[in-house]
């Protein structure tokens, strides 16, 4: 059975140990997380403190946008943008490793605490009952404060999700 996470595109260039999960995992990416590649790509900022670092992963989201670009892959994609909440089709990455993308959209509702990116990960979290991968902990503190109902598990802690079993009665208690 394959585990589902929510994800920031970005995570997986960053963290390629996420393309190499041991077992079969879906990431639930949404749309807009996939648009901020090409901000990433173009900008002058580093996305990462050391210049080698910085470079690979420059290199990295270069890679996961082509990715997204192949035909294939792209009109999957396309096809989710047509309705809010509608996924993709899923974008097989290898033998464990699947993208769903979810056309998310940021209903304000959770807009005074958490910004516009934030906000689709924990309503795409809610609506797939599905819990959250990041690397920001700020965001988790944010999520703890606020008391968000969802799971969420900081990217060091990846091994021990993907070993996490959560049933339909634990998202009802959260």
């Amino acid at each position: 059975m394959s585990r589902r996470f929510v994800i920031e595109a970005v995570l997986v260039a960053v963290y390629g140990q996420l393309l190499v999960p041991g077992r079969p995992v879906e990431y639930l990416i949404p749309f807009s997380t996939i648009q901020e590649l090409y901000e990433m790509r173009d900008s002058d900022e580093p996305v990462m403190p050391e210049p080698d670092d910085d470079a690979h992963v420059k290199q990295k989201i270069g890679e996961l946008i082509a990715f997204f670009e192949e035909s294939f892959n792209r009109k999957k994609i396309e096809r989710a943008l047509q309705m809010p909440w509608k996924k993709s089709p899923p974008l097989l990455v290898n033998d464990e490793v699947t993208f769903t993308v979810v056309y998310a959209i940021d209903n304000a509702h959770y807009g005074e605490t958490f910004d516009p990116v934030e906000t689709e990960l924990i309503l795409t979290s809610l609506h797939e009952k599905a819990p959250v991968v990041t690397d920001q902990l700020e965001f988790l503190d944010k999520v703890i404060d606020s008391e968000v109902p969802i799971q969420t598990y900081d990217v060091e802690d990846f091994e021990f999700a993907l070993e996490e079993q959560l049933t339909e009665e634990d998202w009802k208690t959260l």
